[in-house]
């Protein structure tokens, strides 16, 4: 039970937060939250840890729990991401994944070709012809299931491991286009063709073919995306600058 209310916590709070129903600057008190989410001092403790680990809210004695500006979030989390989906920074959120992901995942593939085991590199095949399969029969769950094993096999295989922890984000991603409407019903024949073709390329170690069909995917995917965030404001992050020492 309490990891239950712990969780409805940290997803309460975090939506709203996210969502922009509590400001940054915006400072609440644990006791508030006690009775207004119906939970005990320990599982707002809990809570706001999390919330903490994300860059979303800060303690202070005296105080409160603040919440920070978006510039203070963890981008990377998939909490975070998948709360943004959720909200009105929907198409914001996808710009900033979309363009991380044509610039990693098609060096990934091009790495994959030529470092991938070649356990995985058959893998990475045969995720592809099931994903044309599953595509051309309309099964929208394995679809996406096997989608989401083919990206992550992909960054897996590039053997660069700050790829590797790109996985959950892309998951997110990919799940959350879905869960929103954000997917074709059946995906076209074109892009299943290009992700079958990225994985040939990888098993044949075709390095320059295995970015080109990467890129291919990304710059569709892009022009198909761009709609939905051409008005999204877009996050400035402010740079911590060092100072020199006399």
């Amino acid at each position: 039970m309490s990891t239950s209310l712990h969780h409805r916590a940290v997803e309460h709070l975090g939506t709203r937060i996210v969502d922009g129903s509590l400001p940054p600057g915006h400072v609440m008190l644990a006791e508030q939250l006690e009775d207004e989410l119906q939970v005990s001092r320990s599982v707002i403790r809990e809570a706001v840890r999390v919330l903490q680990s994300l860059g979303l809210v800060e303690t202070t004695k005296r105080v409160g729990i603040k919440v920070l500006p978006a510039h203070r979030w963890n981008p990377f989390d998939p909490l975070v991401i998948r709360w943004r989906l959720a909200g009105e920074g929907r198409g914001a959120q996808l710009r900033s994944l979309a363009e991380l992901r044509s610039a990693v995942e098609p060096v990934a593939a091009e790495l994959a070709a030529v470092n991938a085991p070649q356990e995985l590199r058959q893998e990475l095949l045969d995720v592809a012809l099931a994903m044309r399969d599953a595509g051309k029969a309309g099964d929208v769950p394995r679809f996406l299931e096997l989608d989401i094993q083919f990206h992550s096999l992909l960054l897996s295989g590039s053997g660069n491991e700050m790829f590797a922890n790109l996985v959950g984000q892309v998951a997110e991603t990919l799940t959350g286009r879905t869960v929103h409407g954000l997917m074709p019903d059946r995906p076209r024949d074109l892009t299943l063709q290009w992700h079958l073709d990225v994985a040939e390329a990888i098993f044949g170690g075709h390095a320059a073919e295995a970015r080109e069909a990467s890129s291919r995917i990304m710059r569709r995917t892009i022009s198909e995306m761009e709609p939905v965030w051409v008005e999204q404001p877009r996050v400035f992050v402010p740079l911590q600058r060092r100072t020199q020492s006399a």
